[in-house]
């Protein structure tokens, strides 16, 4: 008796890797693309009053969003292991040293970042002057919403926030964002 063997066509032996190559690709490419609420679109806390914190400073002091009321404010959330992190921390230097202690408030909150030498070492090798608060506890990024670093809020001096930017910084998204709280860069 002759077994008869069938070989399928080529392009069916191939053809569900190549789709879950395909479909997997995709998600990704989606999932790690920084979503640039900057439009004013697409963020739940836009329109909304900032939610409150009261953090520690690297120093050991506190800061609250109480004590920055009154004018504008880019609140950062970041950490030192963060590659775009590393990318926008100059810009933010830069809008800080224009904008800072006149007219514009620059806050970064650190995100899940354990090790305060490596902290202190991202802040003095950007030569960030502008407060740094250690969100311990997680709440206030969780009341922010935060599900990575960098993510960036816009606040106007009315306490409410303008815009939010989920990943690095450019300086065009920073001017956007500043824009929307009265503030020009």
């Amino acid at each position: 008796m002759t077994r008869l063997h069938f070989t399928p066509p080529t392009w069916r032996r191939f053809a569900p890797p190549a789709l879950a190559f395909v479909l997997v690709a995709a998600l990704g490419a989606a999932l790690l693309r920084p979503k640039d609420t900057s439009s004013g679109t697409g963020d739940p806390l836009l329109g909304q009053t900032a939610p409150t914190f009261a953090l520690r400073t690297l120093d050991g002091g506190t800061l609250s969003l109480a004590q920055l009321r009154g004018k504008p404010l880019i609140l950062n959330f970041w950490a030192s292991w963060c590659v775009p992190c590393r990318d926008e921390a100059p810009l933010l230097r830069e809008v800080s040293e224009q904008q800072g202690g006149g007219g514009l408030n620059v806050v970064g909150v650190l995100f899940q970042d354990p090790d305060q030498g490596r902290m202190r070492k991202f802040i003095a090798d950007y030569g960030l002057a502008y407060p740094n608060l250690l969100d311990s506890d997680l709440k206030t990024s969780i009341n922010y919403g935060i599900t990575g670093v960098p993510e960036t809020f816009f606040i106007g001096a009315d306490g409410l926030i303008k815009s939010v930017d989920r990943g690095g910084l450019t300086r065009e998204r920073l001017s956007a964002g500043l824009k929307t709280i009265g503030v020009t860069f």
